[in-house]
């Protein structure tokens, strides 16, 4: 929904109707910037148009607290386990390597990225089984399973079967962190809610789950701008 320069217009800005909207809402993604404007049924899009003019302002500031992406490249830097980390050329063959100057990643240089995310993924692999493992044997309850995503609209999740699915993007952020989402989810093994009773789970588990809790709210989007070529 594009308008005339000089605003919001001058954004690419989705339009979306919702049956269930009663009045005009803007929304922008914390992920990737997207605007996107919901109009109740019978709203005119100029209207709407008006709307996020009137709203400028707002949309800009919004704008400028989405993190810019950043590619990964030898020569640069990434997040591990919340400390940022050279990537440092290697050996022609080989695997990539922790070190403590930084990531080594053998190779070709144009492939850096892709390998760095798949030495990131077998990392958050074994520091995720190690975390689940230990709070569902504190809790008592068996899971059934951990599977790693890319995903965007969630840290983790826990199913009725008791499957649990993590962002292997967890392993960038404090260890402490990814210590909380793995309690979060194992805690859904005996309360699939949010309850007060849920909480008090999560406090059983991990005492002291609200600092990592607002790190995660505050600064997790962040971790979703690292670009890895792949």
């Amino acid at each position: 929904m594009p308008g005339p320069p000089g605003g919001p217009e001058e954004l690419e800005i989705t339009l979306r109707r919702s049956a269930q909207a009663r009045r005009m809402s803007l929304r922008v993604s914390g992920l990737d910037g997207q605007v996107t404007l919901t109009l109740p049924p019978r709203v005119p899009p100029a209207e709407g148009l008006a709307f996020a003019r009137a709203r400028a302002s707002w949309i800009a500031a919004a704008l400028a607290r989405v993190p810019q992406g950043q590619v990964v490249r030898l020569g640069g830097t990434v997040p591990l386990e919340g400390v940022m980390r050279p990537i440092l050329p290697g050996p022609a063959r080989g695997a990539v390597q922790l070190t403590p100057e930084g990531l080594v990643v053998p190779g070709d240089p144009a492939q850096a990225g892709v390998r760095v995310a798949a030495f990131l993924r077998a990392l958050a692999r074994d520091r995720l089984v190690a975390a689940v493992d230990r709070h569902a044997a504190r809790l008592g309850r068996p899971h059934a399973g951990l599977t790693l995503r890319d995903t965007r609209s969630r840290w983790g999740s826990c199913t009725a079967a008791g499957a649990l699915m993590f962002s292997w993007r967890l392993v960038m952020a404090p260890p402490e962190v990814l210590d909380y989402v793995a309690a979060h989810e194992v805690a859904h093994l005996a309360e699939m809610n949010h309850s007060s009773r849920y909480w008090a789970v999560v406090r059983g588990l991990l005492p002291g789950y609200e600092a990592p809790r607002r790190w995660l709210k505050a600064e997790g989007s962040r971790l979703h701008a690292w670009r890895f070529g792949d």
